[in-house]
């Protein structure tokens, strides 16, 4: 061999030899300890699976609002899925050094203030048949897309046509297709 091949041979080695090396001379996990380390793993995984159980009950009360699940299974499916919710809270207070009780006193009488407005619209949407306004928190990013979501598909879909059978929608007063008057 040339002494320019071995010349090539011996920079590719110290490229890979740094490559290989790499993690040694990263300086983001100096300092860290494992044990740092472990609770922003839990501290992440309990974030991810509060999400996670807020997505499901946001899916849950959206399929029971479309009338997909029956009201039992829903009651039913939707305490497991707060219990678990708690659960993941309780777990999360604890990793970051717990509340105060003046704190979680606070929380409890928020949630049953929002639980008793809750029930009075839903006793009030038992009475009245026609479909309520939802009151949404304005600062509930989540729930005024969700009252937009629904808001829309009332708006949508009126029936479908006497004559032809077509979908129309509640702005229509004559059928796209085929003319007819709708009363």
């Amino acid at each position: 061999m040339d002494i320019g091949s071995l010349l090539l041979l011996l920079a590719l080695l110290v490229l890979i030899g740094l490559y290989i090396a790499r993690p040694l001379f990263d300086q983001d996990n100096v300092g860290v300890t494992p044990e740092e380390d472990r609770k922003e793993h839990e501290l992440s995984t309990l974030l991810a699976e509060r999400d996670r159980v807020l997505t499901a009950l946001e899916e849950l009360d959206f399929d029971n609002a479309l009338g997909k699940i029956p009201g039992e299974d829903y009651a039913i499916q939707r305490a497991r899925l707060v219990n678990q919710g708690a659960d993941v809270l309780r777990k999360l207070d604890e990793l970051n050094g717990g509340t105060s009780e003046a704190e979680l006193e606070q929380r409890i009488e928020e949630a049953i203030a929002e639980r008793r407005v809750s029930t009075s619209r839903e006793e009030v949407s038992e009475v009245v048949p026609q479909p309520q306004p939802v009151v949404v928190d304005a600062d509930d990013e989540v729930e005024v897309q969700l009252a937009a979501r629904r808001r829309a598909r009332q708006d949508r879909s009126a029936g479908f046509c006497p004559q032809c059978g077509r979908p129309v929608q509640q702005s229509d007063q004559f059928c796209p297709k085929c003319g007819n008057a709708l009363a």
